[in-house]
Parts: structure tokens; C-alpha cells; sequence
């Protein structure tokens, strides 16, 4: 268990429904050691932040997709360059041992809106969704709605896949806006989906706009956070980057012929998987850093930069162009190389920066701090399955060792301090300790029966408390069907 974080003290009385001005700092507390290559954990006075602050930040939540743990170069890329992220590790903590959800795009999310193993809904069992028939229901509190209802304001830009349209948006699950698209994948410039539907939205309504994706939304988040603001705002902000289809911006040709292929239809075009390179894959990583870069200056010439928590991660391990070493496996698996994501924080009002954590952490614990954070307070008909990390970041509190746990359809583990357990698809229980073999391939079952039996009997009786799987949804990896283009008669289409 890594060592409590240094940080600056919380001051201030909370504004909120919940009492967030129990989060003050009181003690001290040393930085957390290295695990991983990059930015290394550095001793730092503690001291009280100078001046006044609002005792409740903004939160701007972003998320890369299918991006790999080792991607950014301050995770030990030896080929990729990610300088804005990598700044912004060093002005806060990296996490080594920071996990997804899930191994899928849908569940993760689940995981991180609703604070809950996503096998607690029947839209978090699809892996992924990839049709109308489930989604997050709008009667599930959410990060946002809780937020929300302690004061924030709350968008999301980018990426939903929690459902389509009529039954399922973020409007329905307590975002004030929303400007992205719906599906799991989208071509970068037509803004098509796998069966040919056209996804991007601006609330409930089609815009049109045929520019690079990636580049709108930097645009959108950009916008959003230069806003005035009379309230602190939750910002999600979801990159389909680098998702497939391997496009960069400047790719034209290649986006010209996939359009074509989704029109003459061809399902599986958007897999392209006829298609990229690792050279187009870091043009595409670099490209999402810059753009991550863009937002974080329009924070900072707002005057916002002190006061918001930033987060960046990944939705789950990356694809087949992503570099994991020494990690095996990748996104579907839950093997490490399919959950384990590069994971950063910042927040200079509270959090010294400069250093390196090891405490395993997953989606749900987010969800749990920032609702700890924000002042707000969980529904009690929905407790959450994450643990808050507020007492450990901001009070140099212990966290108690506790167990992290995962499941997809024919894959299950669960991590408990250094050890994880592990049955993949051939049905054999394997036994790793991660802190001495993070790419598991010295399995300890022989040798630790005892150890072995605990933790699969701790999967077990959390896993009898969730829903079984059933038919619907796909497996790992399938990011297919959408809403067709609605036209909201009092809004037409804009952009070119």
C-alpha cells in the first residue's frame, strides 16, 4: 500500500448539500513511492494554500479512448511524445496502479456515472452497448444528477455510449448540456457510425458539422470552461481519440474511403482493420495530447486553473497499436494490459504536485471522491461500490485495504493490495502478485492455496450480488448501431 500523499491544506467552508468542509488538511504526510518510469515522487513541505479559494472546485473529467497504459510518454512510451500530459503529471499525482471499470468502452462508463460495479444495471452487462435496447436509465442518480443537485453545473462533450436515443442520454441523467455523439464509434470527419447513422448532437438534436472530431470538441471544452460561471461546474469530457478508425486530422483520403464502404455497407469498415500503423497511432496519441493542451490554457487564461480538479484517463487498456510493456493483454481482457490505464490528477489548490502513486484505485473510486469533493451525498437506495479517496489526497488518511473487483463474460479478477485474481477464458484460477510480476505470468496458485481460495471466494460472494449476464449486448470490442439523425423541428442542422 503506497504511502499517504503530501498536499495543501483544505480551507474554507464546504457550499452544498453535504458537509464538504470536513475535507480539511490537518497532518502532513509523505509522497507515495514510484512504480513505473516517468516523473518521479519528490518530498514537499506541507504548507496551506495562499489566498482565497472556493472550498468546492470545478471538475473537469477527461477521458481518452481505448488509449494503452504506457501511451504517454510520462508512463514510459519510448516512441510517443505527450509533453501537455505529461505537465500536467507533474503538477499533480500519477497513479501507476490505476484501473478501469471495466475492459470495455460501455461498462467503464457505467462504472464512473454511477459509482457502481457496471454489473449492477442491465445496460452495464452489455460489453458494449450496441443497440437501443439498453442503456443508463434515467431514474439512476449519477455523478452529474448528484453534483447537479448540490449546485453544479454539469456538460458532457464528446463520447456518451450509454444508450441511444428516445430512452437514454446525458440530458436524461442529470448533464445541464450535451454535445457529442451517442454511439461507440464514429468516422473522424462524416461523423458515421457502423451502421451508416449520423451521431452528433448537440442535446437531443442533430448538428452538423463535417470538420475533424477531434477538433470540435477541443473547441466545445474549450469554450466551456472560458465560460462566466456563476457555480462550479462538472465538465465530462470524452475523446474518441485514439480509437479507431485510424484517422488523423489531414486524412481526408482515407476518411473519403471508409465513408464509402459504410455507404455500400460494409459493417465492419470503422474496424478498419485493413488499416493504420503505429505511426498513424502516435500521430493520433500526440494529437489528442495537444489537444488536452488547448483546454487546460483556456482554463488557465480563464483564471480557473487553481480551482479545478482536472482528471485524465483512459476508458479501458488500449487497443493493438497501444504500447502496454511490460503488461500482458489489452482492451476485452482482464488481464492488466486491458484495465490498467494511465491515470493523472491535479488540483494546485489543494494537491501538491510532483508526485507518484501505487494505491490501487479503479473508476468507482472517482465517482465516490468527487461526490465526497463536490459535497455531495450518494443516494442511499444506490450505495456506491467505489471507495473516496478525499481523507487519503487532502488528510494524508490510510486507505484501507479493500478489494477491486471486475467481471466480464468468461474473464473475472479481483486485486486485493499486491495480489489480483485472475481466471481467464480457459477456466483456470491463476494467482499473481503484481507489485513483483505486473505482466503475470508466474502464477502463485500452487503455492498460495490458501491465499488463492480467499480471494476467489470474495469474487464469488460480490459477484452473487449483481445481475446475472444475459443475451443482450455484444462482446468485447464491438462498437456498432446508433440512433438514425432526428431533426428537432425548433433546430435544424448547423456548421458545414
Amino acid at each position: 500500500m503506497s504511502t499517504p500523499l503530501s498536499r495543501r491544506a483544505l480551507g474554507g467552508a464546504a457550499v452544498g448539500t453535504a458537509a464538504a468542509a470536513a475535507l480539511a488538511a490537518t497532518v502532513p504526510a509523505a509522497p507515495a513511492r514510484a512504480a513505473a518510469p516517468g516523473t518521479a515522487a519528490r518530498e514537499r513541505p506541507f504548507r496551506a494554500a495562499p489566498g482565497r479559494h472556493s472550498a468546492r472546485p470545478n471538475i473537469l473529467f477527461i477521458l481518452g479512448d481505448d488509449l494503452g497504459w504506457a501511451d504517454l510518454s510520462s508512463y514510459g512510451s519510448p516512441h510517443i511524445r505527450t509533453p501537455h500530459l505529461d505537465r500536467l503529471a507533474r503538477q499533480g499525482v500519477r497513479f501507476t496502479d490505476a484501473y478501469a471499470g471495466s475492459a470495455t468502452c460501455s461498462p467503464t462508463r457505467f462504472s464512473l456515472y454511477t459509482g457502481r460495479y457496471p454489473g449492477r444495471t442491465k445496460g452495464g452487462l452489455a460489453e458494449p452497448i450496441a443497440d437501443r435496447s439498453v442503456g443508463l436509465e434515467p431514474t439512476h442518480p449519477t455523478l452529474a444528477s448528484l453534483l447537479r443537485d448540490a449546485g453544479y453545473a454539469t456538460a458532457l462533450i464528446g463520447k456518451w455510449h450509454c444508450g441511444y436515443l428516445p430512452d437514454y442520454s446525458p440530458t436524461r441523467s442529470g448533464w445541464n448540456e450535451f454535445f457529442g455523439n451517442f454511439g461507440g464509434a464514429l468516422e473522424y470527419y462524416s461523423k458515421l457510425g457502423l451502421g451508416g447513422e449520423y451521431d452528433l448532437y448537440e442535446g437531443d438534436a442533430a448538428y452538423k458539422d463535417l470538420r475533424y472530431y477531434t477538433r470540435i470538441l477541443t473547441e466545445r471544452a474549450s469554450a466551456y470552461v472560458s465560460r462566466d460561471h456563476d457555480r462550479p461546474f462538472l465538465l465530462n469530457l470524452n475523446f474518441t481519440t485514439p480509437h479507431w478508425p485510424w484517422i488523423a486530422d489531414g486524412d481526408e483520403e482515407t476518411s473519403a474511403e471508409i465513408v464509402r464502404r459504410i455507404k455500400a455497407g460494409d459493417r465492419s469498415a470503422l474496424w478498419h482493420q485493413d488499416g493504420g500503423s503505429l505511426e498513424k497511432y502516435k500521430e493520433m496519441v500526440e494529437d489528442l495530447d495537444r489537444s488536452v493542451g488547448t483546454v487546460l490554457a483556456a482554463l488557465r487564461r480563464a483564471g480557473r486553473e487553481r480551482d479545478t480538479l482536472v482528471f485524465f484517463a483512459s476508458d479501458n487498456g488500449g487497443e493493438r497499436f497501444s504500447y502496454n510493456w511490460p503488461l500482458a493483454g489489452n482492451k476485452g481482457s482482464l488481464q492488466e494490459g486491458g484495465i490498467r490505464v494511465p491515470s493523472i490528477l491535479r488540483w494546485p489548490a489543494r494537491i501538491d504536485g510532483g508526485q507518484v502513486s501505487d494505491l490501487p484505485v479503479f473508476s468507482p473510486d472517482w465517482t465516490a471522491t468527487l461526490l465526497e469533493i463536490g459535497g455531495a451525498r450518494p443516494h442511499p437506495a444506490y450505495p456506491l461500490d467505489g471507495t473516496s479517496l478525499a481523507g487519503h489526497l487532502l488528510r494524508g488518511e490510510d486507505v484501507p485495504e479493500r478489494d477491486l473487483f471486475w467481471r466480464v463474460r468468461g474473464e473475472r479478477a479481483l486485486r486485493r493490495g499486491d495480489w489480483k485474481y485472475y481466471r481467464g477464458k480457459s477456466g483456470r484460477d491463476q494467482l499473481f502478485r503484481l507489485t513483483e510480476d505486473a505482466r503475470e505470468q508466474a502464477d502463485r496458485a500452487p503455492y498460495e492455496r490458501a491465499r488463492l481460495a480467499d480471494l476467489k471466494a470474495a469474487w464469488e460472494r460480490t459477484d452473487a450480488g449483481l445481475l446475472p449476464y444475459g443475451g443482450q449486448g455484444l462482446s468485447s470490442g464491438s462498437c456498432r448501431a446508433g440512433p438514425d439523425v432526428r431533426t428537432n423541428p425548433r433546430r435544424s442542422p448547423r456548421g458545414r
